[in-house]
């Protein structure tokens, strides 16, 4: 029994860290005293981004309106490219922080744009993308400044402007369907 419990908790202290988040990360603590996420938590945050940009544009490409459309179809080009980018970076440890899906809270944002009637999708998709990309701006500004890994540090500055470019198209979006 003691053997049983003790396999247990090895594997759980293995299998959480990678898992896991931390909490200041995790809280927004993080954020909103401008502390650099720890690298696993922007490999996991950056990769979730790009899976959820992707498949919440897919549908945005069903039920949006022609801008949406146009929109969702350079979040897919955008966000295929920094994933291939990020997977191309990650390396030996660094793996075990990309998700394998997303986590639920992303889930449950593509199931509200899912079930979505396509008159009321700009309201639910426009501001969803003003507030991702928010995040991701804050993550990846943050990591720039004082991320860990070097490589990762420059990516993040280099790709920081493409998102503020999407913040400012998404910020477009949402003000044109009110």
């Amino acid at each position: 029994m003691k053997r049983t419990i003790l396999v247990i908790a090895i594997a759980c202290g293995v299998i959480s860290p990678a898992l896991a988040q931390s909490v200041g990360e995790k809280t927004g603590v993080n954020s909103v005293l401008g502390v650099a996420p720890k690298t696993e938590d922007f490999v996991k945050e950056a990769a979730t981004s790009d899976m959820l940009e992707i498949e919440a544009a897919k549908i945005a490409q069903q039920k949006g309106n022609a801008a949406e459309k146009k929109f969702a179809d350079q979040m897919v080009t955008d966000h295929t490219k920094t994933s291939t980018e990020l997977k191309e970076m990650v390396t030996g440890e660094m793996k075990a922080a990309l998700p394998n899906g997303l986590d639920e809270s992303s889930q449950k944002k593509l199931d509200v744009l899912r079930n979505t009637k396509v008159d009321d999708f700009a309201s639910e998709y426009d501001p969803m993308q003003v507030s991702a990309h928010k995040d991701a701006v804050s993550v990846f500004e943050r990591y720039a400044k004082g991320g860990e890994d070097p490589k990762l540090k420059d990516w993040a500055d280099k790709t920081l402007l493409a998102l503020m470019h999407h913040l400012a198209m998404a910020q477009d979006l949402d003000k044109n369907h009110k």
